[in-house]
């Protein structure tokens, strides 16, 4: 079982025992893109601490498992942090929408720019905005230390038929979004991971050749040209 349906009877606890176990790990990885557009049903507990306990599973640098999660669900909360990531976002878009009114503008970045700007507008209904933070060390925050354990929670919500994204443009209102989380300053959060049913589906994203990204030994000056 790969796939919930986003409506009707939620799943029961051996359906989430057992969801998403058989998807082979190379299609996960091949198939798992941003999911942008999610529907405002909710999420079952259960099944965010399993995408969660994917997460815990990643590598960290002297197994210190630096991460933790925070899963907002309350929908007074998720308005609060909304409000401020949509105030981020507009800064953050502007060029791109200006970029965007040039006829030659490439499609797929303003179907991506659309999708993104649909996931602001509408971030209050999604029903779970997931916080990764982390400990910091010698005083510097340890991101590094926390992308392999979101993109193990990325690849969970693939196999258990979620929608999921990344984003950081939360981080323009750290201080008062962290703050709001309870989070003390020594453990700041790092990304936002908004996690619904999707509308559409999953599907290979388009990727550039490997051939123009892989090099043996040396690197290869003539791949620039390529990007």
């Amino acid at each position: 079982m790969t796939a919930v349906q986003p409506t009707g009877e939620p799943p029961t606890d051996l359906e989430i025992e057992t969801l998403g176990e058989e998807l082979p790990l190379l299609e996960g990885i091949r198939t798992t893109r941003a999911i942008r557009r999610l529907r405002p049903d909710p999420v079952p507990p259960e099944l965010i601490r399993k995408v969660v306990e994917a997460g815990t599973f990643a590598p960290s640098g002297g197994n210190r498992q630096p991460w933790f999660f925070i899963a907002v669900t309350d929908a007074e909360r998720r308005a609060f942090i909304a409000d401020h990531y949509r105030r981020a976002f507009e800064m953050y878009i502007a060029p791109a929408v200006k970029a965007a009114q040039d006829p030659s503008y490439p499609d797929d970045k303003r179907r991506n720019m659309r999708a993104a700007i649909h996931l602001a507008e509408n971030l209050h209904e999604v029903p779970v905005l997931l916080f990764v933070a982390g400990w910091m060390r010698r005083g510097q925050e340890q991101s590094q230390a926390l992308f392999p354990a979101i993109m193990n929670v990325l690849l969970a919500c693939r196999a258990v038929g979620l929608g999921a994204s990344l984003t950081t443009v939360h981080r323009m209102y750290q201080l008062e979004i962290d703050d709001y989380l309870g989070l003390p300053e020594r453990i700041p959060s790092s990304a936002m991971l908004p996690i619904g049913w999707p509308v559409g589906r999953y599907g290979k994203p388009r990727r550039k050749p490997v051939e123009q990204v892989l090099c043996y030994d040396r690197f290869n000056p003539g791949l620039i040209s390529s990007d």
